[in-house]
């Protein structure tokens, strides 16, 4: 499980971290820098499927032009934060069988003199306190104006103390050391696994973005894997309602959260092209197809078979998972994602506005969501946990957290935090 992940530098984040726990909230208002959390973790997913830098920042394709990989968004010189040479991105994992955190963090510099590329200038992966490996490319770093750590990243990078920083390896700059190092003969076997599972962890992420149209669309029969627009979804549903527990509780869900009286649940196929279905079977017998099921309805099913369906990724990031959900439902929804995110079995990060929603979320949950906002004055942007905010947790109890959300509280705070400790700064 990814518990943290830091960014500096990094599109509108000076330096802030984002503390995950298995259901994680983001809050904020519009371009407050909520997607740009998202771009980051999509940066280093780029990282853990073996991308090249070009790749991940740009966009892959591949034969016929079609599109493996969308690129990040923004220009390239719009990735670092304004007026920076470099950016640093950092996650920290729970792996299993260590007790001990594991670390990575990766150095970008975005070459805007000369080439334009982007290259790694320097890249670090610890287990507790063992350093497996620093690395930085052969030529001389460009970066001028590191902070503290950065430096300090960098200066590990370079040393050959082995005792202290683990093995320096010098690798493509344009590709990230973390899927260079299985065949570097400097690296324990011992290392190379931790880098794999590192790998893997990062490689296994999913960031649906769902379609409608492409829901309410018949499958090819044998899919069990959930598109990102939620293509399959007829087959993976379909793959579901085999475990009978499952069958009752979609049946269960779908008859609360619509007002069809739904008794059953069936994947009829086409005679022309074999192709399945999804429909309702409603008491009175008549049989309701995919296609007048509301958005809504299909989202939920969707995000139902995501995170119940075979081999779900080790986490999924929504965008507005509360999209197109009407208000009284949405306990369903939460009772849902808490309840397969607290077995261990997926992580789930999502970006929210719904107050209603806020309003009815788990002690844990309410633990592990944070508020997105900007400095007075400046594009800079802040990540902090909600429940450390002042009095957080006696106004939840007394107001609601949705009320607090709506009323524009939780940024009124963040700013009144930030600018007393400007004051304290500044104090002789």
């Amino acid at each position: 499980m990814i518990t943290s992940l830091r960014l500096r530098r990094f599109k509108n984040f000076t330096d802030e971290t984002l503390h995950l726990g298995p259901f994680t909230l983001i809050v904020g208002a519009n371009a407050s820098g909520k997607s740009n959390i998202r771009d980051a973790f999509r940066l280093l997913h780029g990282i853990g499927r073996g991308y090249g830098l070009a790749d991940i920042a740009g966009g892959k394709y591949g034969a016929g032009g079609h599109t493996e990989w969308e690129r990040i968004r923004g220009a390239t010189a719009e990735i670092a934060q304004f007026g920076s040479p470099w950016f640093v991105l950092s996650v920290s994992l729970s792996l299993p069988d260590t007790t001990s955190a594991t670390v990575y963090s990766i150095a970008i510099h975005p070459d805007q003199a000369n080439s334009g590329e982007f290259r790694t200038v320097a890249e670090m992966l610890k287990v507790g306190n063992t350093t497996i490996y620093a690395s930085h490319p052969p030529e001389p770093d460009p970066v001028r104006d590191q902070d503290d750590e950065t430096h300090l990243l960098l200066r590990m990078a370079k040393s050959g103390d082995q005792r202290k920083y683990g093995h320096r390896i010098a690798v493509r700059p344009d590709q990230p050391a973390l899927t260079q190092i299985r065949e570097h003969p400097k690296i324990l076997r011992v290392h190379k696994e931790a880098a794999d599972q590192v790998t893997a962890a990062l490689a296994n992420m999913r960031f649906l973005d769902l379609s409608p149209d492409r829901m309410r669309q018949p499958a090819f029969p044998g899919q069990d894997v959930l598109g990102d627009a939620g293509d399959n979804l007829p087959t993976v549903l379909k793959a579901i309602c085999s475990d009978p527990a499952h069958r009752h509780a979609l049946i269960d869900w779908t008859r609360e959260l619509t007002p069809m009286d739904v008794k059953d649940v069936e994947f009829p196929v086409d005679p022309t092209t074999g192709h399945v279905q999804l429909a309702f079977r409603e008491s009175d017998d008549r049989l309701v197809s995919a296609y007048a099921a509301s958005d809504g309805t299909l989202r939920f099913l969707a995000m139902l078979a995501a995170l119940l369906g075979t081999n779900p990724p080790s986490l999924y990031f929504f965008e507005e998972i509360d999209n197109g959900i009407h208000p009284s439902r949405l306990r369903l929804l939460l009772d849902l994602v808490e309840t397969q995110t607290s077995r261990g079995r997926v992580q789930v990060v999502t970006t929210t506005h719904s107050p209603d929603l806020l309003s009815i979320i788990g002690n844990e949950t309410f633990e592990h969501t944070s508020v997105v906002c900007r400095r007075p004055e400046t594009d800079a942007a802040v990540i902090r946990p909600v429940a450390h905010l002042a009095d957080a947790e006696e106004l939840r109890r007394s107001q609601g957290l949705g009320r607090l959300h709506t009323s524009g509280w939780m940024e009124d705070s963040v700013s009144f935090e930030e600018g007393t400790a400007e004051d304290r700064q500044r104090s002789p």
